[in-house]
C-alpha cells in the first residue's frame, strides 16, 4: 500500500467508508494486534509469494506512528519479537478455524477446508493508510484549480506550483527570488490559500493546519541541477 492506484490501498479504503469488511477470519487476528499494541489496524492481507514458498501478512493501520510502534522505530527491520508474536497469534487462529494449508496442518480425518491458510514461512509488512490517503487528497485537486490559485496569487515572480503526492512546491523563477520570498511571511499567506483548497477534498480529514507546509524552490534551480526534468527531482 504505496500509492493510491494500489489494490490494496482501494479496498482498505472501502473499509475505512465502511463499503467492505475485512475478511472475518483476519478479525481476530486484527482485533489482538490493535489491543496487544494499542494500534489501530485497519486491515490484514494476505499474499502468497515466491511461487508458494512463503507468505506476507500485511498489517494496515491507520498512521505512520503505529507503523513505528509495531516496528519499535527501527527502519527497514521488523522487530523481531512483535513479528514473532503476530505470526504465532495468525498460526494459532488459523489452527482454531480450521483453515491451514493441508502441509501446515495436523494430522486429520477433516476434509481442507476451500480456502486455506500457508501459517509457516510467513512474515509481516506494516503499512499505514493516512500518508496514502493524503497523497490521494492532493491528487484529487483538478489541475485548473491549482493554476487558478496561481492566478488568484497573482504575482509575476511565481513560475508554477507543482505536486508531487504531498509535498507542493511555489517555484519561483530565480534563486534570487526564492531567496528574497523564503524569509518573508508572503508563503504563508500562499500556504494558507493552498490549505483551505486541499481540506475541500480531505475526505478523512488527515490534514491539520499546524503540520501543513509548502515548499519554495525556483526554475533556475530546477533546470540548472535537474536538467528541467520531474524524474530526476522527485527521485
Amino acid at each position: 500500500m504505496i500509492v493510491p492506484s494500489d489494490r490494496d490501498y482501494k479496498y482498505t479504503k472501502r473499509i475505512k467508508l465502511g463499503q467492505s469488511k475485512m475478511k472475518k477470519e483476519f478479525m481476530p487476528l486484527a482485533e489482538w494486534i490493535s489491543q496487544t499494541y494499542k494500534v489501530n489496524v485497519l486491515n490484514i492481507i494476505y499474499t502468497i509469494l515466491d511461487h508458494g514458498e512463503r507468505a506476507r501478512l500485511q498489517i494496515c493501520v491507520e498512521f505512520e506512528s503505529e507503523v513505528r510502534k509495531l516496528k519499535r522505530g527501527k527502519f527497514y527491520n521488523n522487530d523481531e519479537e512483535i513479528e514473532n508474536a503476530i505470526v504465532q497469534k495468525f498460526r494459532e487462529l488459523m489452527l482454531e478455524q480450521g483453515i491451514t494449508a493441508p502441509k501446515d496442518r495436523r494430522r486429520t480425518s477433516v476434509s481442507a477446508p476451500e480456502k486455506t491458510y500457508m501459517t509457516k514461512r510467513v512474515f509481516t509488512y506494516y503499512s499505514a493508510f493516512a500518508p496514502v490517503a493524503q497523497d490521494e487528497t492532493v491528487e484529487r485537486i483538478p489541475e485548473e484549480q491549482i493554476e487558478e490559485l496561481r492566478k488568484t496569487i497573482a504575482d509575476k515572480e511565481l513560475w508554477k506550483i507543482a505536486r508531487f503526492g504531498t509535498r507542493i512546491t511555489f517555484f519561483f523563477y530565480t534563486d534570487e527570488q526564492w531567496k528574497k520570498y523564503k524569509t518573508s511571511d508572503i508563503p504563508k499567506e500562499w500556504s494558507d490559500m493552498l490549505f483551505n483548497l486541499i481540506k475541500q477534498y480531505d475526505e478523512f480529514d488527515y490534514f491539520k493546519r499546524t503540520k501543513f507546509r509548502i515548499y519554495l524552490d525556483s526554475k533556475e534551480n530546477f533546470d540548472t541541477e535537474y536538467e528541467g526534468n520531474w524524474f530526476y527531482y522527485y527521485r
